[in-house]
């Protein structure tokens, strides 16, 4: 594995290590009634887009060409504001766990997206290495004790949520790669913010107005100082710099870690226990990712010149 390669899967397994301890964290402060989740996703954009700018002072100008702006505008639309506030809003109607299950079909959507949009050709070793990880990943969750009774708490609404959840994501993973090559990752980012705060500001500005911050606890201020500079600063600055060095689907591979970890999570302190299903179901979603990141395809930027086979 060449450098390149090697700093994209760092940097996807960093972001998604945060995503999947961000889950926890996001329920709870979901939990405590007093943040609706459109001003929740405010307060991520107000963070994020403030930093961004902040960093792109220090750094040479750049500037996104005008014919670009209207596809950053699209793609802010997909990779932030649908992509985080359905997410949100799913916390608040479904379980942590429920929610990790079905935000794993978000691979299979990227495959076929970036088959259709980038011409990434779907192999059998593809295809067999997504779903290899997919039926190792629910294998993993559905023998875990921490989710026995978290299920009848699920309502139609979180399945719908954290549906257009992994479709929009894998949308944006799928077709903007050639996009995001083009720029640097804090370029790019702080125009994908600055767009997701003007679309997020005319649905939260009365919740903005009126929510009750006194009553809001400091374990709930440190969950929120989390979600806005690592769950969302951090994440977004690693997620496109992997994206410019790995093929999409392979990125989106990442996505199974977030239950690896809940469950991992839940073994340490106590709440799970380690089996051998357990044990064979991780083993399952990392041949998955190996088999994913072997297979050779067509691929524009990191994996030019490769065939597909």
């Amino acid at each position: 594995m060449d450098k390149s390669k090697f700093k994209g899967h760092l940097a996807a397994f960093t972001a998604y290590a945060i995503f999947g301890i961000n889950i926890v964290s996001t329920k709870d402060i979901s939990n405590c009634g007093l943040i609706q989740p459109m001003v929740l996703f405010t307060f991520r954009a107000i963070g994020a887009t403030s930093l961004f700018w902040l960093i792109s002072l220090f750094l040479p100008k750049e500037k996104i060409a005008p014919k670009d702006l209207g596809l950053t505008v699209i793609a802010s639309f997909l990779g932030l504001f649908l992509t985080q506030t359905s997410f949100l809003k799913a916390m608040s109607c479904t379980t942590a766990i429920d929610a990790s299950i079905m935000g794993s079909v978000s691979p299979i959507f990227t495959m076929f997206v970036a088959a259709i949009f980038l011409k990434e050709p779907i192999t059998w070793k593809k295809a067999f290495g997504v779903f290899l990880s997919f039926g190792g990943i629910v294998y993993l969750i559905l023998n875990s004790i921490s989710i026995s009774h978290g299920a009848d708490r699920t309502t139609p609404l979180g399945v719908l949520m954290m549906f257009v959840n992994a479709a929009s994501f894998a949308c944006y993973l799928g077709i903007f790669r050639p996009l995001i090559e083009k720029y640097s990752v804090v370029t790019f980012m702080k125009w994908m913010f600055l767009f997701s705060l003007l679309m997020a500001l005319p649905f939260s500005a009365k919740g903005l107005a009126t929510t009750p911050y006194g009553e809001i606890g400091m374990k709930v201020w440190l969950e929120v100082g989390f979600l806005v500079l690592f769950a969302t600063f951090v994440s977004y600055f690693l997620i496109p710099y992997s994206q410019q060095r790995l093929r999409p689907t392979l990125v989106s591979m990442y996505t199974y870690l977030q239950p690896t970890l809940a469950v991992i999570i839940s073994i340490m302190t106590g709440i799970d226990h380690m089996s051998i299903r357990k044990a064979a179901a991780m083993i399952l979603v990392l041949l998955g990712v190996i088999i994913v990141n072997r297979s050779r395809a067509l691929d524009r930027g990191g994996a030019a010149g490769e065939t597909a086979k």
